[in-house]
């Protein structure tokens, strides 16, 4: 039996921060970081089941063309990734009830709509990525026993030793998204990369403002690295969590995102909510 300080739920039956119920779910997820994205990617559903709102997290359970769809929001960071993960995975594998692990496990296929900086000139704004691997530069799977079973260690070794990594008490991990989710949602609109999930907007991601970076020189060597023909193509906040906690738990999950920024040419795209709806629409259809 899981104790309650570990599965918190609310009065009501819902997960303590979601605030949802294992019936308000579904098996398809699509997962945004704005809380308004969710009304908005809402307006496409056929129907509506439930809609709830705590904090950051919103999320609107219904259906869009027979399919039967949640669409929630995480906030920003991987810390948030990993407080919706392991929600959503205990919506669907435990019981609430008697808070032991079902015995029969509920996959769930998640798909993260996102924005992000480009830092290559093939992936200029307006450009649609998908996060084929993601470099973790946030430590949280490092917290969870095994992780190495998902992770791309080769990649880690060659991206250390490129990269000349100065940055003390802080260790890349790279994981791939679920290869067979990824057929599915990329086609020729969508280019396949590899995204660095950051741990901050600004000196994570190499903005120097009033503080120095450790590393000024970070930016340059990522734009530079290559390993059996991949470069690193954007950066963005969450990519690498989602992808790692939901292999360790047997889930399906990816991350696209829509280039609102040139890292390399410094140019920003601050109407970026009218490049949105395409994007959105070809995740509905697919997923």
């Amino acid at each position: 039996m899981i104790a309650s300080s570990e599965l918190i739920i609310n009065d009501d039956g819902s997960i303590f921060h979601l605030h949802i119920k294992p019936e308000q779910l579904a098996e398809r997820i699509i997962l945004v970081g704005d809380p308004a994205r969710v009304a908005f990617i809402g307006d496409y559903l056929d129907s509506k089941e439930c809609d709830v709102s705590n904090r950051e997290f919103h999320s609107i359970t219904g259906s869009y063309k027979s399919k039967r769809l949640s669409i929630i929001s995480h906030g920003i960071g991987c810390d948030n990734i990993d407080i919706v993960i392991n929600e959503l995975d205990s919506l669907a594998n435990i019981d609430f009830r008697t808070r032991t692990i079902k015995p029969d496990f509920q996959q769930l296929t998640m798909v993260r709509i996102g924005t992000s900086g480009g830092l290559q000139p093939f992936v200029p704004i307006g450009t649609c990525v998908a996060a084929e691997k993601s470099i973790g530069l946030d430590g949280v799977l490092y917290f969870y026993a095994g992780s190495e079973k998902v992770r791309d260690l080769a990649f880690e070794s060659e991206l250390l030793r490129q990269l000349d990594w100065k940055i003390s008490g802080l260790q890349p991990y790279v994981v791939p998204s679920d290869a067979s989710l990824l057929a599915q949602i990329v086609c020729d609109d969508i280019l396949c990369g590899t995204t660095i999930a950051a741990n901050g907007f600004y000196g994570p991601q190499g903005r120097e403002l009033r503080l120095s970076l450790s590393d000024p020189l970070l930016n340059q060597k990522i734009e530079t690295f290559e390993y059996n023909g991949q470069k690193i193509t954007n950066y963005e906040m969450e990519s690498s969590a989602l992808a790692g906690l939901s292999a360790m738990m047997g889930h399906k999950a990816m991350t696209v995102c829509c280039i609102i920024a040139g890292r390399v040419d410094k140019n920003m795209n601050t109407e970026y909510q009218s490049s949105l709806p395409e994007l959105i629409e070809k995740v509905l259809d697919r997923i």
